[in-house]
């Protein structure tokens, strides 16, 4: 059985005062009663009856009968309240037009400024890492970073979230000055993460495409934004050039600092020296390989007193970071061969290099190139001493 309390309390919030709640409640469950019936059975003083009962008559809620006894009937509710549930539609409804109509005037008002209104949140320089935290957390599909000294430091504190983003598959790109190649902060950032050196001077975190985080680093401040269809779709294409032209590091992992920075300043000095002009001639002219020497001397890389196992290895590695390649010293032909994934000689100024190792080193060297537009290329040289 319905709870007459409840109902009345529900009668109240219509509108009606609690005796009236009361009485209407006890005619609806009574039937047509009379006045002094009604006092009893609503618990209503019976001074205050008669009053109330006109007042129920007056909201067209009950029907008050001329004779004595007098006699009190409820109208049905589906009647009663019918007028009053239209009302209150109708206000209802004359609310969400108001809104729709100031909504509107506010976005004309803006157009006719030129410009369009987009969130973004200050974030404390003490809330920046937890803030950090929580948004790699919560990434769905992808991470995209971009970090200084500074903001690299930051990420590094966040190895437990990297970790589990990784468990989800997620992708986790980084990007990050040359000066963090193998540094602390380096070798803290778990496994899985795709990091490459570029000139980053920034600190900007894109997460999942659709929300990025910039921080500053002079004074750790932070800000969100959640609305980036502008500002997000520059970041994302700025990152993905970047990226395409940045130095991969996988191969640098298990280096000395002192290692990877050296490569990395080999492939800086080689890349960025426009000695692409050489190629047609490195195979077959001992100056390429005397002016790549000097070259790289002349910017503070000596091989010459690298012994022929260092020196490959050095190569080896650059082959992996710029051709996805390697080399391999076979010590019984005394061969090295030198393979590339990449066609259109992108492998020679390495091999360039290697090769002028050897003639310093006083071997005797012939080479022979084999391009394979599926596989790649390789190039085989054959050592001999002098």
């Amino acid at each position: 059985m319905v709870n007459e309390h409840v109902l009345t309390v529900s009668l109240e919030e219509f509108g009606l005062s609690k005796y009236e709640a009361q009485a209407y409640v006890a005619l609806i469950a009574k039937g047509t009663i009379s006045a002094s019936e009604l006092a009893y059975y609503s618990e209503i003083p019976r001074t205050k009856i008669y009053p109330t009962l006109l007042k129920l008559e007056s909201k067209k809620l009950a029907i008050i009968s001329k004779s004595k006894p007098i006699m009190c009937t409820a109208i049905a509710p589906e009647d009663a309240f019918d007028g009053i549930i239209h009302e209150q539609i109708n206000k209802v409804n004359a609310m969400n037009t108001l809104i729709s109509n100031l909504k509107k005037a506010s976005e004309d008002s803006r157009k006719s400024r030129g410009s369009e209104e987009k969130r973004y949140f200050h974030l404390s320089a003490n809330n920046v890492l937890s803030q950090l935290q929580t948004m790699i957390e919560g990434s769905k599909s992808s991470i995209k970073i971009m970090t200084d000294q500074w903001g690299f430091e930051l990420l590094s504190e966040c190895k437990g979230q990297l970790l589990s983003v990784l468990r989800r598959n997620l992708e986790v790109k980084v990007l990050v000055p040359s000066s963090q190649i193998c540094s602390e902060s380096f070798r803290v950032i778990p496994d899985g993460v795709e990091i490459r050196v570029s000139e980053i001077t920034q600190n900007c975190f894109i997460f999942d495409e659709t929300e990025l985080l910039m921080i500053n680093n002079e004074n750790g401040k932070g800000a969100i934004f959640s609305s980036t269809d502008i500002l997000g779709m520059n970041q994302e294409k700025m990152f993905s050039n970047i990226w395409k032209n940045a130095t991969k590091t996988k191969a640098l992992a298990d280096m000395t600092k002192t290692e990877a920075q050296e490569i990395y300043k080999i492939i800086k000095i080689v890349n960025e020296s426009g000695l692409l002009y050489l190629l047609d001639s490195a195979m077959i002219s001992k100056k390429s390989e005397a002016d790549m020497f000097k070259l790289l001397d002349k910017n503070g890389i000596s091989l010459k007193t690298k012994t022929l196992d260092d020196v490959i290895e050095i190569i080896d590695a650059v082959m992996q970071i710029t051709c996805s390649g390697h080399v391999n010293f076979e010590a019984n032909t005394k061969n090295i061969t030198v393979e590339s994934k990449l066609n259109s000689g992108h492998s020679l100024p390495w091999v360039s290099i290697l090769n002028g190792c050897l003639l310093k080193q006083g071997y005797k060297t012939r080479t022979v190139y084999q391009n394979n537009s599926n596989k790649g290329e390789k190039i085989l040289i054959k050592i001999s001493k002098n």
